[in-house]
C-alpha cells in the first residue's frame, strides 16, 4: 500500500509535496543579511553600467592580487623550509601588491558602502534630512578623493623623473604606483555616483546601489 504522506526530502531543490518542484530553488532565496541594492533605471541607466562596470574592474583586480599574494608567500615559504632558500623577490612583490590590493579596494569599499561611517548625528535626523547630508557628504568627499588623485600624480610624476627601480625585480617603482591616482579617482566617482542616487530617489543611499538600512532593535 502507498504511503500517503507526501515526500518532502529536500535534494538539491525545493519539494513542496509530492511531484511538486517549484523554479525557485534555496539558493536563489535572498539573502536576508544582504543591504537592499538598486540600481539606476530609465535615463540614468548608463550611470548604472557605469557602475557595475567599475565594480567588475575592482572585483578581478582584488581578486587577482590576493590570490597572486597568497601563491608568492606560500611559495615563499615552502622554498624556505623545503629547498632551503626563499625567493629573493617575493618580499617586494608582496609591498607591491599590498599598495594595489589598498588603493583598488577604497573604490570597492566606496561601491559596497562598507566605509566606517561616525553616524551619531546622522541617525537622529528625518530621513529627508539624511539624505541632504548625504549629498553633501558624498559631494566632499568625491572632491578630496579627486584632490588626493592630483597629488598622487603629482608624486607619480616626481618618482617616475628620478628613474628608481626595485631592486629585486627590476620594475621601476612608478609603475607600482600608478595605482594611487587610479584608486583615488575610482572612489571620487564612486562618490559622485552615490550623490546622484541620493538627488534622484526618494530613498537614502551610502552607496549608488546600496540603500541606507537598519536592523530593528528587539523589544523583547
Amino acid at each position: 500500500m502507498r504511503d500517503p504522506t507526501p515526500d518532502t526530502t529536500v535534494t538539491g531543490r525545493l519539494n513542496i509535496g509530492e511531484g511538486i518542484e517549484p523554479d525557485v530553488t534555496i539558493e536563489d532565496l535572498p539573502d536576508p543579511t544582504a543591504p537592499p541594492r538598486k540600481e539606476f533605471t530609465g535615463a540614468l541607466r548608463p550611470v548604472a553600467i557605469l557602475d557595475r562596470g567599475l565594480g567588475y574592474f575592482e572585483a578581478f583586480i582584488l581578486t587577482a592580487g590576493i590570490l597572486m599574494m597568497a601563491v608568492t608567500s606560500v611559495a615563499n615559504v615552502i622554498g624556505r623550509f623545503v629547498f632551503g632558500r626563499s625567493l629573493y623577490f617575493a618580499e617586494e612583490v608582496n609591498q607591491y601588491l599590498i599598495i594595489l590590493i589598498t588603493f583598488a579596494g577604497i573604490g570597492f569599499a566606496a561601491r559596497n558602502g562598507r566605509h566606517i561611517r561616525m553616524s551619531a548625528f546622522y541617525d537622529m535626523l528625518r530621513p529627508r534630512l539624511r539624505r541632504l547630508l548625504m549629498i553633501a557628504i558624498c559631494l566632499i568627499t568625491a572632491a578630496t578623493m579627486f584632490l588626493l588623485a592630483w597629488y598622487s600624480w603629482l608624486y607619480l610624476l616626481s618618482v617616475y623623473q628620478t628613474g628608481r627601480i626595485g631592486p629585486a625585480t627590476r620594475i621601476p617603482v612608478y609603475l607600482t604606483l600608478v595605482w594611487l591616482p587610479i584608486g583615488f579617482v575610482v572612489t571620487g566617482v564612486q562618490y559622485l555616483l552615490t550623490a546622484l542616487a541620493n538627488a534622484t530617489r526618494d530613498e537614502v543611499y551610502i552607496s549608488a546601489s546600496v540603500v541606507d538600512s537598519y536592523d530593528e532593535p528587539s523589544k523583547d
